[in-house]
């Protein structure tokens, strides 16, 4: 699925027109990824979390050569689907 699909869909749903539908999606996504540049998590209840967290530097190997490279520092986006959400998915 995709933003457009998305967008369609509260279009289709709650009766706004498909512009303000799909301003309110790039809306709601440009806040996540604000707040989770920030650092901070997002909560959404009966979905998930999202957690940035902060990795450290390390060693990698290049697979073909074997070659050690250095892998720098960076922050990772991990999601947690909430027990609903798997309860969800899974029946």
């Amino acid at each position: 699925m995709r933003k457009a699909d998305i967008a369609n869909e509260i279009f289709k749903q709650v009766g706004i027109s498909k512009n303000e539908a799909a301003d309110i999606v790039e809306l709601v996504l440009n806040l996540l990824k604000s707040v989770l540049q920030k650092g901070e998590s997002v909560k959404i209840a009966g979905f998930g979390n999202f957690v940035v967290r902060s990795k450290g530097a390390r060693k990698g190997r290049n697979p073909r050569t074997g070659e050690e490279i250095g892998i720098t520092p960076r922050r990772v986006v991990t999601f947690r689907p909430s027990q609903v959400f798997k309860k969800y998915v899974n029946s």
